[in-house]
């Protein structure tokens, strides 16, 4: 199903989209949520603090896929939006031979550097090990990875956010009952949660991308069109590199607080791990909507109809205040049962306590999180990438000084308090570019 973003009150459209991208990230999540369950379930606190320890290395490599993710809708989206067929067919391949390429860099990168990257963040002599080993399996699956996310993004643009979600639904079940037949009952441990992954995300990405090339040989006709383009590609990558660099930025400064979580032992670390992938989760969830404002905005940038920027941004806070809600209560109302999805009671205390710490501290900002990321979609879907990190600079100096500052009275307990400072700064930065956008596309006087 394909959605015009450039007709309808966003109340009645927004949505009936988001809801979909919604569930999909929602599975996503779970499965990547279910390796460090079954991991410290099955095989140990030290199996999930070595998962957990490799974990802002890995975002580092999924920003990558997310630039390209990005990069693609916006440029289809405005292609869609100005009803030029032959042209979104054209992007979309080029789209493809790119990622397959940044892939293969990327893959070379992570296999040879993966023990040089977790000695970088002084990872625990007792997890080294692991956390290498999942590491190397992980790049393996980067092909899979962008080839994927490159397949939503286009789909995104496309105004269809069911497709993505089939998928994901089958994926996410085998992702699951793979971990449980690796780690709980073949004993691989981090190797198993590793493979898990690796399989479930090849046959999801493989099934989007026949579905995605059947849909636009049926949407843009069967004529021939070149594989790449070297204008798409400029324009691809003028959204893409700005988002991947954003995201890098970010991700540097989580390994920076990582290498001082990793200061406090395995424990800590553990502890840290289950409350960042539950934090994650919530926060990817609040970035759909993001992703569905940014398609609104280049839509309606495409067909001229910037006056309607400000609707949309409207009805973005509104679902997002809607969905942040329910994870402020789970998160701090019942953040001990939350620890225990990850860890056993009677042999992991120190690191239930400390994720408790970190929900408890975090959970309740995301209700102003949610205002920047709604404004990180419009931001981007209008092309101003230079703006997008700008806003997000500050949250990471701020979250690094803050956490050495705080953890020297406080302990790991300091490093959590560091995040609502890093926040409120980007919030207030992305408002003033806000208003700069709209200002330069018309929307505003």
């Amino acid at each position: 199903m394909i959605t015009d973003f450039t007709k309808e009150h966003p109340d009645r459209t927004l949505w009936r989209f988001w809801i979909p991208m919604m569930f999909s990230v929602m599975f996503q999540q779970i499965y990547n949520i279910a390796d460090s369950m079954i991991a410290g379930k099955f095989a140990g606190e030290d199996a999930l603090a070595a998962v957990g320890a490799s974990y802002p290395i890995t975002i580092i490599f999924m920003a990558f896929a997310v630039g390209m993710n990005l990069g693609s809708s916006v440029v289809v989206s405005r292609l869609f939006g100005a009803g030029d067929r032959k042209g979104v067919k054209r992007a979309v391949t080029t789209a493809f031979v790119s990622s397959l390429g940044l892939a293969a860099v990327l893959t070379v990168f992570g296999y040879f550097f993966s023990s040089n990257m977790m000695e970088w963040i002084h990872t625990p002599q007792n997890i080294m090990a692991d956390g290498i080993l999942y590491l190397k399996i992980y790049v393996f699956g980067m092909v899979f990875l962008m080839l994927y996310n490159v397949c939503t993004g286009v789909f995104t643009a496309l105004g269809d956010s069911k497709t993505p979600l089939y998928f994901l639904l089958g994926s996410s079940a085998g992702n699951i009952i793979l971990d449980l037949i690796f780690v709980a009952q073949f004993h691989w441990g981090v190797a198993g949660v590793a493979w898990a992954t690796f399989i479930a995300q090849g046959i999801s990405a493989v099934l989007a991308l026949v579905t995605l090339f059947s849909r636009l040989r049926s949407f843009a006709g069967e004529e021939k069109q070149p594989f790449f383009d070297r204008g798409y590609f400029t324009q691809i990558f003028a959204i893409a590199v700005p988002s991947i660099l954003q995201q890098s930025v970010l991700s540097v400064g989580n390994l920076f607080v990582q290498d001082i979580v990793n200061r406090y032992g395995s424990a800590v670390v553990a502890g840290y791990s289950g409350a960042i992938k539950l934090n994650t989760f919530a926060i990817n969830i609040f970035m759909t909507l993001g992703s569905c404002l940014s398609s609104y905005t280049a839509q309606n940038i495409g067909a001229g109809k910037s006056e309607r920027i400000s609707l949309g941004f409207r009805t973005g806070l509104k679902l997002s205040a809607v969905a942040s809600v329910p994870f402020v209560v789970l998160y701090v109302g019942f953040s001990r049962q939350m620890m225990g999805l990850f860890l056993n009671a009677e042999k992991s205390g120190a690191a239930i306590t400390a994720g408790m710490e970190f929900l408890r501290i975090v959970a309740p900002w995301y209700l102003m999180i949610v205002v920047k990321l709604m404004t990180d979609g419009i931001i981007r879907g209008a092309g101003a990438m230079t703006y997008f990190v700008a806003a997000t600079v500050p949250d990471l100096i701020i979250r690094i000084l803050f956490a050495l500052m705080f953890s020297r009275n406080y302990g790991s307990t300091g490093i959590w308090m560091a995040w609502p400072f890093g926040w409120i700064a980007a919030t207030v930065l992305t408002l003033v570019f806000y208003r700069k956008v709209r200002r330069q596309s018309g929307d505003l006087a």
